[in-house]
């Protein structure tokens, strides 16, 4: 495996959670049931589905390319590429956090220290999740009141942790604290570094764009998640805003929820139970929405967040390829 030792544990830890979990959900929803679905799927469907994934990839890409200039960081667009794609191998870690691997990288390809360029991935995820909002809202959050909650409270947490970023005094204050705490006081000056650049890329003038890209980027993936979902469904279709809303709250779900490596269990559980209720609403039993959501969950995740691990472990072989085995993270 081209990834260090001390990614490639987390790696495996993550890939033996989803084993665990999807075993438990595909027990739950009755194993030959599901089989069955997966089985009549189309075979263009899940081809279509990860190249509605990968072209998500490539729109925010837009967004990494325009932190590193933000930053001064120049890398060359193809290694830039391949250090982007990279981060998504560990996909399956505790808020996507795994992908500092990037940083990782970009100190290896241009010396960048890792505190200077982690913010970035701060920055991805903060867009990120301002996408997803977005897409709850135009897929119809007043339509499922009991789920507001979920949409306000994010809204909420999200606006005060851009607060807490952009906040010179706090910046101030936890450097402060370091400094005088045993064994931190190391890392102080390397905490105001990162504050620093978490501020440069979360300005207010700098959050619009990322996130109006974030939101067509995942977009897409929502449109991935729409067709699986209506060609399992049969006669029970489902609208696209319905697809946007499932889709974008089961991300919000495993967002929020950090300890969730990749979301795993979380976000599968919030899209198909809003699937299973929508498939219900469209005529299906019961019985039969449960197990056509659930091979629909389980084929989505697939296409997303499994095909996210396979693009970047197959990118961190082209860049040990090109640029010379990774080695071990400094400690």
């Amino acid at each position: 495996m081209a990834l260090p030792k001390n990614f490639s544990r987390r790696l495996i830890g993550g890939v033996l959670l989803g084993v665990l979990v999807y075993l438990g959900i595909v027990l739950w929803a009755d194993a030959g049931k599901v089989a069955n679905a997966v089985s009549n799927l189309p075979l263009w469907v899940l081809p279509v589905a990860c190249g509605l994934s990968l072209a998500n990839y490539a729109i925010r890409f837009w967004k990494w390319q325009r932190y590193l200039n933000l930053l001064g960081i120049k890398v060359e667009r193809r290694a830039s590429w391949l250090v982007y794609l990279s981060g998504f191998a560990l996909s399956v870690t505790p808020g996507k956090l795994g992908e500092v691997f990037k940083s990782f990288l970009l100190k290896r390809l241009v010396g960048t220290p890792i505190h200077t360029s982690a913010p970035i991935v701060i920055a991805e995820r903060f867009t990120d999740l301002l996408a997803y909002l977005i897409l709850i809202a135009l897929g119809g959050i007043a339509s499922y009141p009991e789920y507001q909650w979920v949409f306000w409270l994010t809204l909420a947490l999200s606006g005060v942790g851009l607060a807490l970023a952009g906040s010179r005094t706090v910046a101030r204050l936890t450097a402060r604290v370091l400094k005088h705490t045993p064994y931190l006081w190391r890392i102080s000056e390397r905490v105001e570094v990162s504050f620093e650049s978490t501020r440069t890329l979360l300005a207010p003038r700098e959050i619009v764009l990322p996130t109006l890209i974030s939101v067509v980027g995942w977009g897409l993936e929502c449109t991935g998640f729409w067709i699986i979902a209506n060609v399992l469904g049969g006669e029970a279709q489902i609208s696209f805003l319905e697809a946007v809303f499932g889709y974008a709250l089961g991300a919000v779900a495993g967002a929020v929820l950090i300890i969730f490596p990749g979301g795993l269990g979380m976000t599968e559980f919030s899209i198909g139970r809003v699937l299973r209720l929508q498939y219900t609403a469209g005529g299906l039993t019961k019985e039969v929405a449960q197990t056509q959501a659930t091979a629909a969950v389980l084929l989505t995740r697939l296409c997303t967040l499994w095909f996210a691990v396979l693009v970047g472990l197959i990118a961190t072989s082209l860049f040990t390829r090109f640029h010379g085995e990774v080695g071990e993270p400094e400690r």
